[in-house]
């Protein structure tokens, strides 16, 4: 139960820095918050339907995502920079 809390807790505190993003953001946040936003959406329901609610199921699938999304050439390097850059500050 105590782990189910804290990836809840976690999983709000994120979306939160997403909303911040929105309301304070310059555009280059914009778009980076957008994008890990689809990521992160999928990894949290597969982690739920997994039930593995927890803080480093959520960070190897994030990580595990972002990885095959750049491997198949998504996003320049900068972009993949500073996405990695927001995913490690959610953290």
């Amino acid at each position: 139960m105590q782990n189910t809390n804290n990836f809840e807790a976690l999983v709000d505190n994120i979306q939160l820095k997403f909303d911040q993003v929105v309301e304070q953001g310059s555009d280059q946040d914009l778009f980076v918050a957008g994008y890990l936003s689809g990521h992160f959406s999928l990894v949290v329901s597969q982690c739920q339907l997994q039930g593995q609610e927890s803080i480093e199921a959520l960070n190897q699938g994030m990580l595990a995502s972002l990885d095959k999304a750049f491997a198949d050439g998504e996003l320049e390097e900068t972009d993949q920079s500073d996405v990695k850059a927001f995913w490690a500050n959610c953290l």
